[in-house]
């Protein structure tokens, strides 16, 4: 789709003279136009997610526009709709403005009505599109959600490579400090793939004792070892046709990390007590903290494993480094906390934005989630307030949207420094609409200047 600059338009008339004036219009004024000379032709080209709106004369031939309405309206009941009647149609548009139309242009009508109108309805648009995707982002309400939450460069980059590697079947190698959220990228890398129906199974390396690791990560069979009364299904055989996720790989034994080479080489398991080879089809994706590469030159991990495992990896950025996401992070986890701990959640003041993003938070999005939760129960120092009461209901979506919504305006502001031009770009939205959130969220660009 070429460049929408103020948005998309599709623009529906019978009449040739009409269709071409309203397309100029609409095109001076940097819409997006698509002109139809009729119903079914335009439907073509809507659909749920299509980011503009419909202007259509009320009387046409085959289809007329309360049809052309309904049928929209069947498709996605939120797409705006501007009908154009004639003197004696206004009766008609007006019950079907009750019906859900967006508003009505009487004929003849001045371009600069036309445009306004469109731009209103599209604006309105995109308002739904985008609460729709925060829905999605907020939907599952926690620790389920395996969303990446971020703007800057190196989450883009990041979720680039989960989006170009997830539905392959390359093992991956996932490189990150301590809480930056390793299993969430496997998950999320699991979740995109064609495995996804298929178990996830995850093996933290450095919290298992050695004594049971082999049979918890290979299975035994009855009588393999004293104890062993049954046949045990070990971690790998379970993964089978979906993904296991190896924590802290650097801290598997040296002794094993030959039979998982064994493993991801031949894509077969060999049981504690048996000769028998089991065929496995599975996805390794394994995490580290530390430079394997390093580890492997000290003699603390196997080179070839390192190079078995070295094909696709992803790096995941410590939060030092993508401060600007911070804010917005934040805000995230606060929602889930209030949801959580049936609290009113509090959105933060440009004064505890800014000390937010200074600090290093050296355990990264797990502290910062640790934070959040401390700030919802009003037990962090920084804030200094009583807890608020508990919810009498569970947070609304419009409310978490709107929290969000906000948190997103304030990362920006912060981000450049109180620019509103910034912030209006990094936001795609109209001057207008964004001095109506400051103002619905009691927010002041000052606040955000050095």
């Amino acid at each position: 789709m070429p460049d929408a600059g103020s948005g998309c338009v599709l623009f529906v008339d019978d009449e040739r003279a009409v269709r071409l004036a309203g397309q100029q219009a609409l095109e001076l004024a940097d819409f997006s136009v698509t002109a139809c000379d009729g119903a079914e032709r335009a439907l073509r080209h809507i659909g749920r997610d299509w980011p503009g709106c419909l202007v259509t004369d009320l009387r046409m031939p085959q289809m007329d526009g309360l049809t052309l309405m309904a049928r929209v309206q069947a498709i996605d009941p939120e797409l705006p709709v501007i009908l154009i009647t004639g003197h004696g149609d206004v009766p008609m548009a007006v019950e079907a403005m009750r019906k859900g139309a967006y508003d009505f242009l009487e004929k003849p009508f001045p371009s600069d009505r036309l445009t306004e109108t469109a731009r209103r309805a599209v604006e309105k648009r995109r308002l739904v599109l985008e609460n729709r995707r925060l829905r999605a982002a907020l939907s599952g309400g926690g620790e389920a959600t395996h969303s990446i939450v971020g703007r800057t460069a190196g989450i883009e980059r990041l979720r680039a490579t989960i989006a170009a590697v997830a539905d392959t079947d390359a093992d991956v190698l996932v490189l990150g400090e301590t809480g930056t959220g390793k299993e969430m990228v496997a998950r999320s890398l699991h979740a995109a793939s064609v495995r996804r129906k298929r178990p996830f199974v995850a093996l933290n390396c450095g919290a298992m004792p050695e004594a049971i690791f082999e049979s918890e990560l290979f299975g035994h069979e009855a009588g393999a070892f004293t104890g062993a009364s049954k046949r045990r299904i070990g971690r790998i055989e379970h993964s089978s046709g979906g993904t296991l996720f190896l924590d802290e790989i650097e801290s598997m034994p040296l002794s094993l990390q030959v039979k998982l080479l064994r493993v991801i080489q031949e894509r077969v398991v060999e049981p504690l007590g048996s000769n028998e080879l089991i065929p496995v089809d599975l996805r390794v994706v394994a995490a580290t903290k530390v430079d394997l590469k390093q580890a492997a030159a000290a003699g603390k991990f196997r080179e070839d494993l390192y190079y078995r495992l070295n094909v696709v990896v992803v790096a995941i950025p410590p939060l030092r480094e993508r401060r600007d996401d911070i804010p917005l992070l934040f805000q995230h986890f606060v929602l889930q906390a209030a949801n959580r701990y049936n609290r009113e959640p509090r959105a933060l003041s440009p004064a505890q934005t800014q000390r937010l993003v200074s600090q290093d938070w050296p355990g990264n999005v797990r502290e910062l989630r640790n934070a959040a939760d401390r700030f919802v129960l009003g037990l962090d120092e920084a804030t200094a307030e009583p807890a608020p009461p508990a919810r009498s209901s569970a947070l609304s979506l419009a409310e978490q949207v709107d929290l969000f919504e906000k948190g997103l305006i304030q990362s920006e502001l912060a981000r450049h420094k109180g620019s509103v031009k910034a912030a209006i770009e990094a936001l795609t939205i109209p001057r207008k609409t964004f001095y109506d959130k400051l103002k619905k969220y009691g927010l002041n660009r000052d606040d955000f200047i050095d």
